[in-house]
């Protein structure tokens, strides 16, 4: 299994090396050929505005919505989270749209008001760690979204089919279960389409 991380800026290497560690290989994303064979990708904390110009510029834009629409993980977290949603706030921007869900941008703060919290997650049974950086707050989530995380009263993980969003960082931790959740969604879909092939 290989697993793409928008390598544009942002924290895309420390997703590579908690993969790494899995024993998963990874590949750098900047253009649309960068996708190719891959069966998930990583949109990595960072600066979602920067991000997203870049996507609209070197046409990753349409590529991601059609991995997308091919039932291929995606995992977004932070402002990979934010260029998921269907609308954003604190300012307005336009997004990927692949979730029903609004966010505010730098919800939780500035970066000063950064924080390491444990939370209750529907994906383990005890607390799971979450590193928040000038998150988002997920204002709203659609109908058909499954929150699996909660953070002071608001969703923080949430998972629509083949596609999951954190608030948080979760490459910042030792704590893999998100990673591990993301893969098996990725794996899913690999053995779908080595049937079906």
């Amino acid at each position: 299994m290989k697993i793409g991380i928008l390598a544009v800026q942002g924290d895309f290497a420390a997703h590579a090396a908690v993969l790494a560690g899995m024993g998963i290989q990874t590949a750098e994303v900047r253009t649309r050929d960068d996708l190719e064979g891959c069966d998930g990708l990583i949109l990595p904390g960072g600066e979602s505005t920067t991000q997203l110009q870049f996507l609209q510029e070197e046409g990753l834009y349409e590529a991601i919505r059609k991995f997308a629409a091919e039932g291929k993980a995606i995992l977004g977290t932070c402002a990979g989270a934010i260029l998921l949603a269907s609308e954003v706030k604190n300012p307005r921007q336009e997004s990927l749209g692949l979730l029903d869900m609004t966010v505010l941008r730098n919800g939780y703060g500035r970066q000063v008001h950064s924080a390491v919290v444990s939370g209750p997650s529907s994906l383990k049974h005890e607390p799971m760690e979450m590193v928040f950086i000038r998150g988002p707050i997920f204002e709203r989530v659609g109908p058909g979204l499954e929150v699996l995380a909660e953070y002071a009263g608001k969703p923080a993980l949430v998972q629509k089919a083949h596609i999951l969003a954190a608030a948080f960082h979760p490459e910042l931790t030792d704590d893999t279960t998100v990673h591990q959740r993301f893969l098996e969604l990725a794996a899913e879909n690999a053995n779908h389409s080595a049937l079906a092939g």
